[in-house]
């Protein structure tokens, strides 16, 4: 479970850890070491390992990876949630800012596909983080939709690369829900966005928890290679 120390990868990790999934809590250093406090209490809280592991690192993903199967005997889920924000305009943003979105969010996702594809048991589970962005492309996020909606794509191709070990390989496309990430957002584009969702509501990190719960269950056997919408009826499709 990438990016597991807060927000919806944590809300997932204990999700999953309630339903008798032994978890390993990952995060990446940060100068102020929040990331490790973080999941250093998400970690108390399921009785889990931590990892720290930037997944943009090939290598480095694959000593997590190797890590995780000599703690845990085995692997039967990968769950890709690690990412990162650098919001600006096209006109605005600077090949950095690109390059360092696309390196954790899509690149951090193969890596861990990779690596993790090698070690998976059959019938085992991927579930990626994609974004209703990915399908929209909001205004200033150029890097995070290309990101997300590369992901999609690649799990599209996992998903029949993997099929004959009956590993399936799945995403789901979170809309608005209510995190750190989305609480920097100014009261009125807040305001815009929620009358825009049918059901009248922002979403819970609980809604995408239960949403991967489903797809790395026996219930969701036959089903691969599919986007699973989570966004309250902002997009449908």
């Amino acid at each position: 479970m990438t990016g597991s120390s807060r927000g919806i990868g944590a809300g997932i990790v204990r999700t999953l850890a309630s339903h008798g999934a032994r978890c390993v809590v990952n995060y990446v250093n940060d100068d102020a070491a929040r990331n490790l406090a973080d999941a250093k209490h998400v970690a108390a809280e399921i009785g889990a390992p931590v990892v720290e592991c930037d997944v943009s690192d090939f290598d480095a993903v694959g000593r997590m990876i190797g890590t995780v199967v000599s703690q845990l005997g085995r692997l039967d889920i990968l769950v890709n949630n690690a990412g990162i924000l650098r919001d600006r305009s096209l006109r605005k943003m600077t090949p950095h800012e690109w390059d360092s979105v696309l390196r954790v969010n899509l690149t951090g996702a193969f890596n861990c596909i990779k690596h993790a594809a090698e070690r998976l048991s059959d019938g085992g589970r991927i579930v990626s983080i994609s974004s209703v962005n990915a399908l929209m492309g909001f205004y200033g996020t150029a890097n995070y939709a290309a990101s997300k909606a590369g992901v999609i794509a690649l799990t599209k191709t996992a998903a029949r690369e993997l099929a004959k070990r009956r590993i399936t390989a799945n995403a789901i496309a979170p809309g608005f829900i209510d995190t750190d990430m989305t609480s920097t957002l100014a009261a009125d584009v807040k305001q815009s966005f929620l009358q825009q969702i049918p059901l009248g509501r922002w979403g819970t990190v609980d809604d995408i928890a239960n949403a991967v719960l489903f797809l790395c269950s026996s219930a969701a056997d036959y089903i691969t290679g599919h986007v699973l919408h989570v966004n309250g009826g902002f997009l449908m499709e």
